[in-house]
């Protein structure tokens, strides 16, 4: 099941005040990004964070899972409380890199 365009709305205006929030399709499923960097992941209408010691702390009490098949399990984070949301957010945007920006190869 693809997540819902009201479920990254939802995260999206969760966002908002820590700065430019865009989301992306990819595959059914979402990625979101604040101020160019990628901080969730959105598959089947669960958002999920890279596990990372800065939030450990925070997310001590938060189940865990694989956004898609393949995938490093992530911590599940809790849309029904958006101020833990926005603490979580905070603390990886500060450790998290900015994407690689992409080559585009010419046909000569």
């Amino acid at each position: 099941m693809a997540c819902s365009t009201e479920f990254i709305e939802s995260i999206c205006n969760i966002l908002t005040p820590l700065g430019e929030v865009s989301s992306r399709k990819m595959m059914g499923d979402y990625v979101i990004y604040l101020n160019g960097k990628c901080v969730i992941t959105a598959c089947d209408n669960i958002a999920y964070v890279k596990k990372l010691p800065c939030i450990s702390g925070l997310m001590a009490d938060a189940e865990c899972g694989c956004p898609y098949q393949g995938a490093k399990e992530a911590y599940i984070l809790k849309t029904s409380e958006p101020h833990k949301v926005l603490k979580v957010i905070e603390a990886i945007w500060e450790v998290l890199p900015f994407p690689k920006s992409r080559t585009i190869c010419k046909k000569s």
